[in-house]
C-alpha cells in the first residue's frame, strides 16, 4: 500500500513537473546591449577615478607629513613631537573616513550606483516579469547570477526576446 501510494505521489510530481515551463536570462548581455546601463556605468567609473585620486592626494599629503616629521624630529621638543604626531594620526583618520564616506557600504559610489543602475534593473526585471505573463512561463532563471547552469539548451535563452521587448536589437 506504501509502494502504490509513493508511487502515485512520484507520477504526479513528474507529471507536475513536465507541464511547467522554464526559460533563462542572461541579465549581463542584456543590461551590456541597453546604451544608458553603458552610461551609467561610465558616469560611475568617473566618480570612483575622482574619488579615488582624492584620497590618493591625502595620502600623499600625510606622507610628506610624516617624512618631514621624521627629517625634524632629533630638532623638536616632546611637546612639538606630540603635536606632529596628532596632526598626522587625525589627516589619517580624515582620510581613511573620506574612504569609507565614498566606497564604504552605504557611501557616495553606492548610493551613486543605486541612483543610476537601479532603474535600469528595474527596467529589464519588470520587462522579463511581462514577458513571462505573456509567454506563460512559470519559471526564469538568470544565467549571469550565481545560479551553476551545469548544461542550458540555447532554444530555453530568451536574452534576446527581452531586448526586443525593451526595444533593443
Amino acid at each position: 500500500m506504501k509502494k502504490l501510494i509513493l508511487i502515485s505521489l512520484i507520477c504526479l510530481t513528474s507529471i507536475g513537473v513536465n507541464a511547467q515551463k522554464f526559460a533563462y536570462v542572461d541579465s549581463d548581455y542584456i543590461l551590456e546591449r541597453m546604451p544608458e546601463y553603458g552610461s551609467a556605468q561610465d558616469q560611475l567609473d568617473k566618480l570612483s577615478l575622482n574619488w579615488q585620486e582624492e584620497i590618493e592626494e591625502l595620502y600623499q599629503q600625510i606622507d610628506q607629513l610624516y617624512k618631514k616629521y621624521q627629517a625634524d624630529k632629533v630638532l623638536l621638543t616632546q611637546e612639538m613631537k606630540n603635536k606632529r604626531e596628532s596632526e598626522i594620526i587625525n589627516k589619517e583618520k580624515d582620510a581613511k573616513e573620506l574612504q569609507r564616506k565614498r566606497f564604504g557600504p552605504e557611501g557616495d559610489l553606492y548610493t551613486k550606483r543605486k541612483e543610476l543602475i537601479q532603474p535600469i534593473q528595474d527596467k529589464v526585471y519588470n520587462a522579463i516579469q511581462d514577458f513571462s505573463n505573456e509567454k506563460r512561463y512559470d519559471i526564469i532563471f538568470d544565467k549571469s547570477s550565481n545560479l551553476i547552469m551545469l548544461f542550458s539548451n540555447p532554444s530555453l535563452d530568451k536574452s534576446d526576446d527581452i531586448l526586443k521587448m525593451l526595444g533593443y536589437k
